[in-house]
């Protein structure tokens, strides 16, 4: 139980690796918010871990949505230590180029994928700050290393955004970093890549096999736990050796 009498919100956790993301923490002993703009899956995920959660329909594109989803945590807990930023369109994203994609959809795509992760950041620093600190933990993807369209360039967009942010509030005891799934075994990437892609995406990772959700959801205990107390500005990748960076 190292998350006992904490609390923690976690975006877009009604399905996928943000459930998996709220049911650790809630295992760990946190207090959970799931924001998610799916008002269903939000609450289902929140009746399955119980009373130390609530669901909160939040939608990361607008400032007003962000706020109120900080709000809420803080007057259903009393405090709030941990923003988990995973938020993103992925399982219907628009498969485009980046010269052919529609400016409207790319614009919504922005807004949600990178800075939807600044916008709830800033509707939570105050309460992180008032507790005397807290730790951020953004989704990024290994996609932002590689040539991935519009989908890479919002991800390598957030391991910026983590980089600038953690230098930002460091100084008010706030720590910031980011995970960087590979190719993960979720409905969404069942839905969007195709089964023959995914035959190669494993055949060029160091352990021949996707990742699980459970993956992810260890890497974020960790990151937000005091054992990574002097890690912030980090983007983790847990991937399968998927990336090699030197």
């Amino acid at each position: 139980m190292r998350f006992s009498d904490r609390v923690a919100i976690i975006t877009g956790a009604g399905g996928g690796i943000g459930e998996a993301y709220a049911k650790r923490l809630a295992d760990d002993g946190a207090s959970v918010v799931i924001a998610d703009i799916d008002a269903g899956g939000g609450a289902r995920v929140a009746a399955e871990i119980g009373e130390q959660a609530i669901a909160v329909t939040t939608d990361v594109s607008d400032p007003v949505s962000t706020d109120a989803m900080a709000r809420a945590a803080v007057d259903a807990f009393g405090r709030l230590d941990f923003l988990v930023n995973n938020a993103a369109i992925y399982k219907t994203m628009q498969l485009d180029g980046l010269t052919t994609v529609p400016y409207e959809y790319l614009d919504h795509f922005m807004s949600v994928n990178l800075w939807g992760a600044l916008r709830c950041t800033r509707s939570c620093v105050p309460a992180l700050a008032a507790g005397g600190g807290g730790v951020i933990v953004n989704q990024s993807s290994t996609a932002a290393w590689m040539p991935s369209g519009f989908y890479g360039v919002a991800k390598a967009g957030i391991n910026a955004l983590t980089v600038s942010l953690a230098h930002e509030l460091g100084g008010q005891g706030i720590r910031v970093n980011a995970i960087a799934p590979g190719p993960t075994d979720t409905e969404a990437t069942r839905t969007i890549v195709p089964e023959e892609f995914r035959k190669h995406l494993l055949a060029g990772l160091a352990l021949k096999r996707m990742g699980q959700v459970d993956d992810m959801a260890g890497a974020l205990s960790f990151l937000l736990s005091d054992d990574a107390a002097w890690v912030t500005g980090h983007v983790l990748a847990v991937d399968g050796g998927q990336i090699t960076r030197i």
